[in-house]
């Protein structure tokens, strides 16, 4: 068996994150994201017992959660001390790639723009659908390819011209093509998957990287360069984001692919797709168009 790639080095994401909720956070992202969770939980007609949020890295998910009034019992896993937050939820620190409660003993799962740096999803969505009861929700939303693709076309053509060669700089996020296929190789029923894109104007490109830091969302890859950036390369990217990616009033575009996924585990209740050959109506006359014999 071949273990899963260490991509991200975890010690460093959480001393990153610690430290911007300590300097005073930028969490409008994660508040939007936010925003969309109670939306979703309003949509359902369920109330569950015992839901863990999964590694968010604010309150502000359980806070939807407690809002919402679909969660009885709350219990929130942040990568650290500082993001667990106040609230009536029980919090405690952990990794969001290492589930740390016990089979089949939580009703749902939430989790925000948290998932996207474990080292290893499927094993992740695996361990969820491990920890839930039958008929138990699993609701995520993580950043997608598309995120920052400005600022990652600006640095790769920037180092490219300045250095003679590109250093990793931003994570390979999850596809959503592919986010719907891991949740039924690991054992989710109906599952679903889809996208929101998020566009954030700045005034200039280094407003967007203040911001980055401020989120503890600045390089974390293993993989990374380890010697400081130069600072000619650094302004050069700022001018080709500047030129490439402002709109006509000077100010630039940054996008944040939000993607969202939920499955829940198989219960007899759930609806199931009818056998072949059993339906009761033919499609060519709900198309109201003539059938065509094979």
């Amino acid at each position: 068996m071949t273990s899963a790639p260490c991509l991200f080095d975890q010690v460093l994401l959480r001393q990153r994150l610690s430290r911007a909720i300590k300097t005073g956070p930028a969490d409008f992202l994660l508040e939007r994201v936010a925003a969309d969770l109670g939306e979703r939980l309003q949509a359902l007609v369920r109330r569950f017992d015992t839901v863990a949020d999964l590694g968010t890295p604010g309150p502000h998910g359980a806070q939807e959660l407690a809002r919402s009034g679909r969660a009885q019992t709350i219990l929130r896993v942040a990568p650290v001390e500082e993001a667990i937050g106040t609230g009536p939820w029980t919090g405690l620190v952990g990794d969001a790639g290492l589930i740390p409660f016990a089979p089949a003993s939580l009703d749902a799962v939430v989790s925000l723009l948290a998932l996207q740096t474990v080292d290893d999803l499927p094993g992740t969505f695996a361990q969820i659908r491990r920890a839930l009861k039958p008929d138990g929700l699993f609701m995520a939303c993580l950043l997608g390819g598309q995120t920052l693709i400005e600022l990652r076309d600006a640095f790769t053509r920037a180092e490219s011209e300045m250095d003679g060669g590109i250093s990793p700089r931003v994570a390979p996020f999850a596809d959503l093509r592919d986010l719907g296929g891991l949740l039924q190789r690991a054992g989710f029923a109906l599952p679903v998957a889809d996208s929101e894109m998020i566009t954030v104007r700045y005034g200039n490109p280094l407003s967007l990287l203040q911001d980055l830091r401020a989120m503890g969302a600045t390089n974390m890859l293993r993989e990374r360069r380890k010697t400081p950036l130069k600072r000619a390369t650094l302004m050069r990217a700022l001018d080709l984001y500047q030129e490439q990616y402002a709109d006509p009033d000077g100010r630039v575009r940054a996008s944040f692919e939000c993607l969202w996924i939920s499955g829940w585990t198989p219960h007899s209740s759930q609806q199931k797709p009818l056998q072949p050959g059993t339906a009761k109506a033919r499609l060519a006359d709900a198309l109201r168009v003539p059938e065509q014999k094979l």
